[in-house]
């Protein structure tokens, strides 16, 4: 069975995740068959198929509900770009500007960006909401959202739903199913090479988006859709694939493999438990989520870590430690001795 490289002192896959032995082994090949002159696009293809039927196993919707890409913005972007002139937009205060900045830049034609308290999220929603967007966890401080509530109170009011699930696949169960489109990069918690993105709609948004990146790859046939003037798109949501980055796909597949042998229940119940421990360590209050954050505003926290040999992260005047498949018990003890000085 594949495993993860040695991840001690390592807690920042809410940044970048790490590599299995597989994924080194597969992109390792795929570069001496570049460096040969043997690489093979319908290869990559394959890759490509295997890659989105493995992204919807773990978020539970069918393949051909699943586009794929390479950044959660560019995805967001087709979303914007189908809302009507003059739609509202509510996102929470803070969130990743990933799925805040792309309405945003629609201000010229009217598009308004409401930004609420996230704890309000799903009470802020009126009938002038066309769209509803959020992370399922906060890429700032960790935090679950409860994302049941959000979609219950959008449907409520008609509005729509966009649910990015970069910080949840890979360490947290999720369903992409409830929501209208949901984007996810994989080079977080999936442990993906960055490139591979993933973008899953329902069968209305299928009906309502439209495929304003199209490409050579959206078309129904691939490889007969190299050149104008006709275009004829896939009927499902491959018309919303964009050329794939090649080289970052054989291991975002070994890690896709990987992450579909684990139980993610129990990848969560381990780092939101190692956390805990970590709390307990410092005398903070319990957050029982696998990102545990506190306080740093000067960056000395971030800083001690750092000459320690152990990485973090510091987002938003606060030091992010993400716990993974990787870390155990001695992490937490190490991450205690620095923060207590």
């Amino acid at each position: 069975m594949d495993s993860y490289v040695d991840g001690h002192g390592y807690l920042a896959a809410c940044t970048a995740g790490l590599p299995t032995h597989g994924t080194l082994a597969a992109m390792r090949a795929d570069l001496d068959e570049w460096g040969r002159g043997a690489s093979d696009p319908a290869r990559y293809g394959a890759l490509v198929e295997e890659g989105r039927a493995r992204f919807a196993t773990l978020v539970g919707v069918p393949a051909d509900r699943v586009a794929t890409g390479s950044q959660t913005s560019a995805m967001t972007a087709v979303v914007a770009a189908a809302l009507p002139d003059g739609a509202e937009v509510v996102v929470p205060d803070g969130d990743f500007s990933s799925i805040v900045f792309p309405f945003l830049a629609q201000a010229h034609r009217g598009i308004r960006v409401r930004s609420v308290p996230l704890a309000t999220l799903s009470t802020a929603l009126t009938s002038d909401a066309a769209l509803v967007a959020w992370s399922a966890v906060q890429s700032a401080t960790g935090e679950v959202v409860d994302s049941a509530a959000v979609v219950a109170a959008a449907r409520a009011v008609g509005a729509r739903t966009l649910c990015d699930l970069t910080q949840a696949a890979g360490v947290l169960p999720v369903a992409a199913a409830p929501f209208d489109v949901t984007v996810t990069h994989a080079y977080k918690w999936l442990c993906a090479p960055r490139g591979v993105a993933f973008m899953t709609m329902s069968d209305d948004a299928l009906g309502w988006l439209r495929p304003v990146q199209a490409g050579w790859y959206a078309g129904a046939d691939v490889w007969s859709s190299c050149y104008g003037p006709d275009m004829r798109l896939a009927d499902d949501a491959r018309r919303f694939d964009v050329s794939p980055a090649w080289q970052a796909w054989p291991g975002a597949v070994a890690a896709l493999r990987h992450v579909g042998s684990l139980d993610m229940a129990s990848v969560w119940r381990h780092g939101a438990g190692l956390a805990d421990r970590l709390a307990d360590a410092l005398g903070a209050v319990r957050q029982s989520q696998a990102v545990m954050t506190v306080p740093d505003p000067s960056g000395a926290g971030l800083a001690a870590l750092t000459a320690a040999g152990i990485t973090a992260s510091g987002r938003a005047g606060r030091l992010r430690l993400a716990f993974h498949h990787w870390n155990d018990d001695s992490d937490v003890d190490a991450v205690a001795r620095v923060l207590a000085r």
